[in-house]
């Protein structure tokens, strides 16, 4: 982003503050269509719950993932006004609850919508039939998740060698499946978990099919079609090194297009950090300049307890930059709080932090860190009173 609109936003909004572009999440979204065109894109909430993010992408057809009652309603509050029967379809078509695990009360709520559900348990298949009946289900397995900076494996999904079992005792509580799901982890830079994944869906699928377990959606289109949902994984370019999308995607396509015919699956896809985290700039305020230490110490009012909640929670790399000018340094950068855990630099309890090298700064010189749209402001706290970074939308 122009060092001259960061400033000036700062000037005018203070700091911490994380800038969101609309145009860039624009351009993710239309990037991700173009690569991935039989994909519809249902975006992952989670990485970033503003609600201007979720008009911008709404505007632009895009379908969303939830993980809690509170992101459903999120989305429930931008549609509320459709008559009951568009709203209706619109929940039908444009909503999954991804979270393999739901609280009771909440699955009693979203019955009254007939909502699209994962799930990948016997027992939670039937706190589904009980707090849910008229849900449609898809089955989540678990697939490898190899060479992905955050894992889910460990977590969710059955073993595929189980899922024809499970199947079978959900068709015979009478709930439907409409397709499968998996995910390949978070910044997977391995494009062969996708590739095995969906070969492994389409097995699955043949042995339910020779079994005469009906799989797929009925309802509204008129006619069986199966539903694959890939989940999201989608590498972003924080480092440069990472796998690219272009090529990730020329994979899954080929891969698809062998497997899935178009008048029998949906292919759906979650992408949260893909679309949202080059759209995010972080702007923080030198609080104190400490040039007695050696290296130089900098304290600045964006920490790991805020902003930089993501070098704890999701790993990510980052690089601090300064506006003013002048020559990179070594030096050890600090968040605001109390606790010595909030260290951008060198962090020995966080293990993706390394060597900052800024100009000479003193108090108040500002710096900015881009990459910083995705599970970023999600994770943030109040801690040691402190509020999160303000934020601001630009283009929208």
């Amino acid at each position: 982003m122009n060092k001259k609109i960061i400033k000036q936003l700062a000037e005018e909004h203070g700091t911490p503050l994380l800038i969101i572009d609309h145009e860039q999440i624009r351009k993710n979204y239309r990037e991700f269509r173009k690569r991935l065109p039989r994909i519809q894109v249902y975006y992952a909430i989670k990485a970033n719950s503003d609600p201007e993010i979720i008009k911008t992408l709404l505007k632009l057809g895009a379908s969303f993932d939830v993980a809690s009652l509170n992101e459903f309603n999120l989305i429930f509050d931008q549609v509320k006004h459709l008559e009951p029967r568009e709203l209706q379809n619109f929940i039908w078509d444009n909503i999954i609850y991804a979270n393999p695990v739901k609280k009771p009360d909440s699955l009693h709520v979203l019955n009254l919508y007939k909502p699209l559900l994962t799930f990948d348990s016997i027992e939670e298949m039937r706190k589904i039939k009980l707090h849910s009946p008229d849900a449609g289900l898809l089955l989540r397995i678990k697939i490898s998740d190899e060479g992905s900076v955050v894992k889910f494996s460990n977590k969710f999904g059955i073993d595929p060698k189980q899922a024809l079992d499970l199947i079978k005792k959900t068709k015979e509580n009478r709930m439907t499946i409409e397709g499968i799901s998996f995910h390949a982890g978070s910044q997977c830079n391995q494009p062969g978990n996708f590739v095995k994944a969906l070969r492994t869906v389409a097995g699955i699928f043949k042995q339910a099919d020779a079994k005469g377990y009906e799989i797929g959606e009925t309802v509204t289109r008129g006619y069986p079609i199966k539903i694959v949902d890939i989940g999201g994984g989608f590498p972003v370019k924080y480092k440069g090194d990472e796998q690219s999308f272009e090529g990730l995607a020329a994979i899954i396509n080929k891969e698809v297009d062998k497997l899935f015919p178009r008048d029998k699956v949906l292919l759906l896809a979650e992408p949260g950090r893909f679309l949202v985290a080059n759209a995010g700039t972080e702007v923080a305020s030198v609080v104190l300049a400490k040039h007695s230490t050696n290296p130089p110490s900098y304290h600045i009012d964006d920490g790991v307890y805020h902003t930089f909640s993501a070098l704890v929670y999701d790993h990510i790399p980052i690089t601090v930059r300064a506006i003013k000018g002048g020559t990179p340094k070594e030096c050890r950068l600090f968040g605001p709080t109390c606790d010595g855990l909030d260290t951008l630099s060198e962090n020995e309890y966080i293990h993706n932090t390394g060597k900052v090298f800024l100009p000479y700064l003193q108090e108040g010189d500002l710096v900015y860190t881009e990459n910083m749209g995705a599970y970023t402001t999600a994770s943030s706290t109040n801690f040691n009173g402190m509020p999160p970074a303000k934020v601001v939308h630009i283009n929208l």
